[in-house]
């Protein structure tokens, strides 16, 4: 199919192209346009520009931009394309190059009489809107020279800087970072903690079965060194380390007494204690870090952190992607989310399939009995599934629905264990937005009902409006269909009014025609019986 014009869409605006080559010309001859779109002499007396609508600022160009990224036909663009494109009938229709496949199929909707191609479709398309991108400088001779370069290096940040920062408070990508950076630190201080215990054991090998946490021993190892040097003065000291245990430390001081250790030397003895003032460091650093994760998953996903936990809910918002993401899963998709090697194995191999996956770690499924884990974890997925929705979508942080849910899952397990009946979600649901309008009317007094409902549930005044409009259009749409009932049934009744009318008629004419018929046979029958009566007489 032969391309009539080209839309090209840049950051300085729109710009339309008619196409001079002919269609048999254009098929036939694509290494030529190939060759052709690099030599700008060439290229320019294969397209000719028709119109180009520039954007009048940096906002309305990210807007533009941001539209075309979804294959969006904004309210410009269909400007441009009414003004410039001719109006073809149904039989002959304009074919239009476009860049987007999306954007292609949303112009077409939007104009039926425009057919678009797009590189996917002709390659002859792709190498004509390669060319205008290579060119676009020198064929807009509107523009100056570093226009388009500037113009694209504006737009790409400013667009770069709206998908990042696209909501500061509620950002999950720190999340995800945070509960990575735990993940690795984790794993390498559970390393170096064998390391330590493994070095200074040769010096003080009983420590290690009378202290257990890493974090205790690589303490105890630092202020400990050398062994010999304990002491019964050490004994608050080595106390205040295992949390207050006199019993500990008072063993601590014993085994040193009796311990059957080699001796190091000094230069050892500081490789030691440097290695395990790393250990504590990063302990302490890995704290720190989870205390981050727990503050940010309060901002960012209160309800999802008030019902499974702030470390498998972040887990899970990792996994997916991001809180977006995982809002749009399935409950079924949540509850094996994590376990997806075992559920392709599964198919593959025609096994069960797997019941959890990082919902698994929830202590609820700890909880629950062998028969049950299956049931409690399809319900528990159920419940973040709505939770992750309802974080995602509220403008406001609360954990109102978060304990509601968890008292459900609570509620849920008795059930399994003593067959006591749950309450239903939908008391469940009310009492939570009870309690979360009741907040709002105590943090502002002045507020009405209906502004709290509407922030309850998210609604904001255009969704209202364009509720109340649709409402309006159902009532007339109702309005009218009983009015053409009613003159449907008018008609109904005037028809019938005229066929008994004609009905009747009918039954007049038949009855005047029998009365007609039936005068003859009386005079006839009057005239023998005059002459009867005269043949008597």
């Amino acid at each position: 199919m032969s391309v009539d014009y080209l839309l090209h869409e840049s950051s300085v605006g729109y710009a339309i192209y008619k196409v001079r080559m002919q269609a048999d010309t254009v098929g036939n001859r694509l290494k030529e346009v190939q060759e052709q779109s690099q030599d700008l002499a060439k290229f320019g007396k294969m397209v000719e520009l028709v119109s180009f609508a520039p954007f009048q600022g940096a906002s309305q160009a990210l807007e533009n931009a941001n539209l075309v990224s979804e294959g969006i036909v904004s309210d410009y663009l269909k400007t441009v394309l009414e003004a410039n494109l001719p109006k073809a009938s149904k039989k002959s229709k304009t074919t239009l190059g476009v860049t987007d496949k999306n954007l292609a199929g949303s112009i077409k909707a939007a104009f039926p009489y425009v057919e678009c191609e797009t590189s996917d479709t002709s390659e002859v398309v792709g190498d004509l809107l390669r060319g205008l991108r290579l060119h676009a400088e020198k064929l807009l001779k509107q523009l100056q020279t570093g226009d388009v370069d500037r113009a694209q290096l504006g737009l790409g940040h400013a667009y770069s800087r709206a998908k990042v920062k696209f909501s500061v408070q509620k950002n999950d990508n720190h999340i995800i970072q945070a509960i990575a950076t735990i993940d690795h630190l984790d794993k390498a201080v559970n390393q170096f903690s064998m390391r330590v215990r493994e070095w200074y054991g040769w010096h003080f090998p009983e420590l290690v079965k009378i202290v257990s946490d890493n974090f205790q021993y690589a303490q105890l190892a630092l202020h400990i060194k050398d062994k010999k040097a304990l002491s019964e003065d050490s004994l608050h000291e080595l106390a205040a380390i295992v949390d207050d245990d006199e019993a500990v430390a008072k063993a601590i001081i014993d085994a040193a007494r009796v311990s059957m250790g080699q001796d190091i030397g000094e230069a050892d003895m500081e490789n030691v204690m440097a290695f395990a003032e790393r250990v504590v460091s990063l302990t302490k650093y890995r704290k720190s870090v989870g205390n981050y994760l727990v503050s940010k998953m309060g901002i960012v996903a209160p309800n999802l952190a008030a019902l499974i936990g702030e470390t498998v809910g972040a887990r899970l918002i990792s996994k997916a992607g991001s809180l977006t993401n995982l809002a749009k899963y399935p409950a079924s998709t949540v509850q094996i989310l994590g376990a997806e090697k075992a559920l392709f194995r599964a198919l593959k191999t025609k096994g069960n399939t797997p019941k959890f996956g990082i919902i698994y770690h929830s202590s609820f499924i700890g909880r629950a009995g062998a028969k049950n884990k299956g049931r409690i974890s399809r319900f528990l997925a159920n419940k973040t599934s709505i939770a992750s929705r309802i974080d995602n979508f509220s403008e406001t942080p609360t954990t109102k629905f978060g304990e509601a849910l968890k008292a459900q899952v609570e509620e849920r397990l008795n059930f399994y264990a003593t067959g006591e009946a749950p309450t239903k979600n939908e008391q469940a649901m009310q009492a939570a937005m009870n309690s979360v309008l009741a907040d709002i009317n105590v943090d502002d007094p002045t507020a009405g009902a209906a502004e709290d409902v509407e922030m309850a549930d998210g609604i904001t005044s255009a969704a209202t409006e364009q509720k109340v409009r649709e409402k309006k259009a159902k009532e007339e749409k109702k309005k009218d269909k009983k009015k053409r009932k009613s003159d449907v049934m008018e008609v109904d009744d005037e028809e019938e009014d005229k066929s008994e009318k004609k009905d009747k008629k009918k039954k007049r004419k038949s009855e005047g025609a029998v009365d007609a018929e039936d005068t003859p046979k009386k005079e006839k029958k009057e005239k023998k019986e005059k002459k009867s009566r005269k043949s008597i007489s």
